[in-house]
């Protein structure tokens, strides 16, 4: 046997995975098997400071590459700041972590995958690589299983020739054109000169018009006032937002005794798309495994991430509310809502941890969108 365990797909729940494990299982033989040559491709993910325990912050330490005590919302109706801590982790972070935390040859950079099973791999050269367990870890992938809407963005980061004066992250600038439905910018201030700056919109279609919204970006950064600036690099990505959907089909689809992990596995917050904590929680979940046996690893993240599925429901409706009760220009109101909460209600709901008050003051009062719609989507079955 080659492996232990193999790691198909170098994202974010793989690295992440293979970097704990590295760790906490040393005696394990792990491998990862990618077919660009760099884990985590060229990505930014970012999280709250309350979506994970200190122990997780600790140890996922080394991949952030700023964090800051506050950040803003913009609405139409009002600005905020919100005084909770916020994090940005890098792939190249990432990547170096990996690459300094597991020998070389157990990091398979360019291969691609033909098949695998419960007992290996084989790659396009033919070759197969054995395991003792397989996990795969290739992100999203086409289902029927799930009813799913769509959150798209490109990121533009820019240098600017003059400090910029922004020294928290911008999470919302819902004040953009919204007639395509709800879009905002995103900013994240890396240094006095240097900005990521991402267009957002959700979308009940995946297709992304890259250039136009490269465009966009463009236009708010003139009217920002942020002068003349080069682009350093770009980004683009199409991110799955769970309206509905049958968790144990879409396991059940799957190659048999194949655990799944990250965006594969259902594991990302249902209306804002986050995968950082849930990928973490699931890199401790498999180090803390008794043993590597096959049945209890599969059986060990299944139930994980059908746990974790059935625990956002609540989060669900709310995302078939954004999507089917509100009218694509007006569903911006069902954020401005929500941001007009007390800051530790909006800490919790990222986490995912709303209290049962939590959610009926979230739907307590006139709601933004029109009644009707509203009790037919709370009604509904998910």
């Amino acid at each position: 046997m080659d492996f232990d365990l193999i790691l198909v797909g170098g994202g974010l729940a793989s690295g992440l995975a293979g970097l704990r494990l590295a760790t906490r299982r040393p005696e394990l033989r792990v491998a990862i098997v990618e077919a660009e040559s760099r884990i985590g491709g060229d990505r930014v993910w970012s999280s709250f400071d309350s979506d994970m325990t200190p122990a997780q912050r600790e140890w996922t330490a080394p991949l952030y590459a700023a964090r800051w005590p506050r950040y803003d919302v913009r609405f139409p109706a009002f600005s905020r700041t919100l005084h909770h801590g916020y994090a940005s982790a890098r792939s190249a972070n990432l990547d170096a972590a990996v690459r300094a935390a597991m020998p070389a040859d157990h990091l398979l950079f360019g291969r691609k995958v033909r098949s695998l099973d419960a007992t290996g791999v084989t790659l396009e050269s033919g070759e197969r690589l054995g395991a003792r367990v397989v996990i795969d870890g290739r992100g999203h992938a086409p289902t029927t299983a799930l009813e799913l809407a769509w959150q798209k963005f490109v990121g533009l980061e820019i240098e600017t020739l003059r400090p910029h004066g922004m020294e928290a992250p911008l999470i919302m600038d819902a004040t953009v054109d919204q007639a395509e439905g709800y879009r905002f910018v995103y900013v994240l201030p890396w240094d006095e000169r240097r900005l990521l700056i991402e267009d957002t919109y959700y979308s009940d279609s995946p297709d992304l018009d890259v250039e136009t919204v490269k465009a966009r970006i463009g236009d708010w950064a003139l009217s920002a006032g942020l002068g003349p600036h080069g682009v350093v690099r770009s980004e683009q990505g199409v991110l799955p937002l769970a309206l509905g959907g049958n968790i144990e089909t879409l396991w059940d689809a799957g190659t048999p005794g194949v655990a799944r992990i990250g965006m594969r596995a259902g594991l990302f917050h249902p209306l804002t798309g986050y995968s950082f904590p849930d990928a973490v929680r699931t890199a401790d979940l498999l180090a803390d495994l008794p043993r590597f046996d096959p049945d209890l690893v599969y059986n060990a993240v299944r139930s994980h991430a059908t746990r974790t599925w059935h625990g956002r429901r609540y989060y669900r409706m709310l995302a078939r509310m954004l999507f089917r009760a509100a009218d694509p220009p007006a569903r911006y109101r069902v954020l401005q809502h929500f941001y007009r909460m007390p800051e530790a209600l909006i800490a919790r709901f990222y986490a995912g941890n709303s209290t049962r008050a939590d959610k009926l003051r979230i739907l307590a009062g006139r709601p933004p969108v029109p009644l009707g719609r509203a009790l037919a989507v709370m009604l509904g079955v998910d």
